[in-house]
């Protein structure tokens, strides 16, 4: 009885494959493979050995069209359509005029300030040099030659053969920090 069971189990499975299958395949078998180690010519693991020529990880195949860049940024305008939306965080600058998004600086302003801070540092790079600055550097302007004597002692001082800029005051000059006290009292002020 399980003899004619298995049988007729073998020619279902046959017919089955005879019907989905174009081309006659031999049936699967089980095979021993066995290969013979050379113990004298022994290689130790190379990784050039697993990866081979090379292969690559999560690389897109194709490049991306330009056709297909456009329609992903601005949609495509039979089904979806994203206009480009006006910016309206631009505001006019107080001193320049100029217009610059809210929350940075007018750039016009900034580069004003950018190109005289770097004639400041390449005229103290030409009157100094490399050599490491242990005082501090005063830089004055023409017709500044009114500070005291005091307030040049001890430092080093650099001279620019032109006027101030009205923007830069000498308020920029001050230090913003105050001396640390010696006592560890904090009194109120403007009391009276």
């Amino acid at each position: 009885m399980p003899q004619k069971l298995f049988f007729s189990i073998k020619t279902i499975l046959a017919n089955f494959e005879n019907l989905f299958s174009l081309y006659k395949v031999p049936t699967p078998a089980l095979a021993l493979v066995v290969e013979q180690h050379n113990n004298s010519t022994k290689q130790g693991f190379s990784l050039k050995d697993v990866i081979g020529d090379g292969f690559l990880w999560a690389v897109p195949k194709h490049r991306r069209s330009v056709e297909k860049r456009l329609n992903r940024k601005f949609g495509i305008p039979e089904y979806v359509w994203k206009p480009l939306k006006e910016k309206r965080n631009l505001r006019s600058c107080v001193k320049c005029g100029h217009e610059h998004e809210l929350g940075i600086l007018c750039p016009f302003c900034y580069d004003k300030v950018r190109k005289e801070t770097q004639l400041m540092q390449d005229k103290i790079q030409e009157q100094i040099g490399v050599v490491p600055i242990d005082q501090e550097v005063v830089v004055l302007y023409d017709g500044e030659n009114d500070l005291s004597s005091d307030a040049l002692k001890g430092n080093r001082v650099v001279e620019m053969q032109k006027p101030r800029p009205m923007w830069f005051t000498k308020n920029l000059l001050q230090k913003s920090t105050q001396q640390s006290s010696e006592t560890k009292e904090v009194k109120p002020s403007d009391l009276g």
